[in-house]
């Protein structure tokens, strides 16, 4: 594994780390949460069925692209818990994914940039391309985490619905779009996992995760010479000889 160049890991995780978001955000905006469907036995009327989101809601009649009401303001009035526990869970998710690719874009242009010899002016940074990927990681696994647990309790929330009123709701395609994100971000942070296993044997202090200053950066002292320490305290007494 080329772990002091870019890496096909690194790389390919920051592609599933890109998708896996947009998914997320996807997921985040379309009315395809919940159905509810209403079906009538009249003849002359046509079933309803309505879509809700997390931030709107839509009712269309079966056969029909048009939606009969469409509520931009049912953000405000969500009265069913799983869902008002998705909006904030799943901005959250893509906030942390974001900053972890970012750190994921830190480490990769600093291993493609970085030079063979350390660099005094970086002496003092605290977290190098290792580092960078490793926390990105760590992110990327909460991320996945924090979006992935109420996607699942969702279709669990469902079936409490169901009897607690009648077996009408079902779960739509919004669910799973989200859940795969989740489980795209799960599989970017394995990646970098694997990376910095990977990598981490170097003895390089460029691939450790934290470093202060690199062993080839240490300053030594040369000690002084018993004469020298001597040299301020010794008082010359000169000798005078007589001669005969």
């Amino acid at each position: 594994m080329g772990c002091r160049d870019v890496h096909a890991a690194t790389v390919l995780s920051f592609l599933c780390g890109i998708a896996s978001v947009a998914g997320l955000f996807a997921g985040t905006l379309l009315p395809n949460w919940r159905k509810l469907r209403l079906l009538t036995f009249n003849r002359n009327e046509k079933n309803l069925t309505i879509y809700t989101g997390l931030w709107v809601k839509c009712a269309r009649y079966d056969g029909s692209s048009d939606c009969l009401m469409y509520d931009r303001t049912w953000y405000l009035s969500v009265d069913q818990l799983d869902l008002r526990v998705l909006q904030f869970a799943l901005p959250l998710s893509i906030l942390i994914a974001m900053g972890a690719l970012l750190l994921c874009l830190i480490g990769m242009c600093n291993t493609a940039f970085k030079s063979s010899v350390p660099n005094i002016k970086l002496a003092k940074c605290l977290v190098n391309s290792a580092g960078c990927h490793l926390v990105a990681g760590l992110l990327f696994f909460l991320a996945g985490t924090v979006s992935l647990s109420p996607s699942i309790w969702a279709i669990f929330y469902n079936t409490h619905l169901n009897k607690k009123f009648e077996p009408v709701f079902t779960f739509d395609y919004a669910v799973f779009v989200t859940i795969a994100s989740s489980g795209g971000l799960f599989m970017t942070a394995l990646l970098l996992f694997i990376w910095y296993c990977a990598c981490k044997s170097l003895s390089s202090p460029f691939w450790q995760p934290l470093y202060s200053h690199p062993p080839s950066m240490h300053t030594y002292s040369q000690p002084y010479s018993s004469r020298s320490r001597l040299s301020a305290i010794e008082i010359d007494i000169p000798v005078v000889s007589h001669s005969t």
